[in-house]
């Protein structure tokens, strides 16, 4: 990974532009859409900086010199940043870099995504926000809290967020839900490859607190369970008592 994406607020904060044309006031308008105030060269208390220049190699320099960080118009050799594609639902962004190496392609694929991601999205992410006393009251053990909302945020979940039906969903399942995402799952491994994995598996993995596995269950399915979970070996083929009151998955061999 050649760049650290980053979220930057720029809410009254001034960015300075400099150019004119489409694309100049392209950066204007992506800036003011952010909330930043567009300043010219001179503005000390600016940070940051877009250049839309024929010659763009001097006022980098000038720029540069002064601390801030500067992104030129299709030229990344000169750039300290680069401006994502944003797909945007409310507080949800979806940024799409490629470094500069293709802002078509960066295009293309938030345009793909435009059609996967439902307009209710945002209204999913503002109730979670809303609803953070309820769900700390409903589920007070941290851990507990973010088992429930890995199963209800998981495909086919209650909160999907690719359902279009989710963010309406909120306060039923809040009221009324149980917790379902603690307790035990198990199933046996019918290949070495991941990519076999079904979706309900891979859920499982991806929110479990303890794998337990037969010995030679292979690297690269185990890979697929949360960085932080403990793994260990089933011993002799025995059931053991899991260690956890999270969620446990046990994968044996087929």
């Amino acid at each position: 990974m050649h760049s650290l994406p980053l979220f930057h607020r720029l809410a009254g904060q001034p960015v300075i532009v400099l150019g004119e044309g489409e694309a100049a006031d392209a950066k204007r308008r992506l800036l003011e859409r952010a909330g930043a105030r567009v300043v010219g060269e001179d503005d000390p208390q600016a940070r940051l900086a877009f250049i839309a220049l024929d010659a763009p190699e001097a006022a980098a320099a000038r720029l540069k010199s002064r601390g801030l960080l500067v992104n030129v118009v299709d030229r990344p050799e000169l750039c300290d940043f680069t401006t994502p594609s944003v797909l945007e639902r409310g507080p949800v962004l979806v940024a799409i870099g490629t470094g500069g190496a293709s802002a078509g392609l960066a295009k293309a694929l938030r345009l793909r995504l435009e059609a996967l991601l439902p307009g209710t999205l945002g209204a999913l992410a503002e109730g979670l926000y809303v609803a953070r006393a309820r769900l700390r009251a409903r589920f007070p053990d941290a851990g507990e809290r973010r088992r429930a909302l890995d199963a209800a945020l998981g495909e086919g979940g209650a909160l999907d967020p690719l359902g279009a039906d989710s963010a309406a969903a909120l306060d039923a399942w809040l009221d009324n839900a149980a917790n379902e995402a603690g307790g035990l799952r198990e199933f046996t491994l019918l290949s070495d490859d991941p990519d076999d994995l079904t979706l309900r598996q891979l859920r499982w993995l991806g929110s479990a607190d303890l794998v337990l596995h037969d010995a030679d269950i292979p690297a690269a399915v185990l890979a697929r369970a949360r960085a932080d979970a403990v793994h260990r070996r089933l011993a002799d083929g025995a059931m053991p008592v899991p260690a956890t009151s999270g969620l446990t998955v046990i994968i044996r061999r087929g």
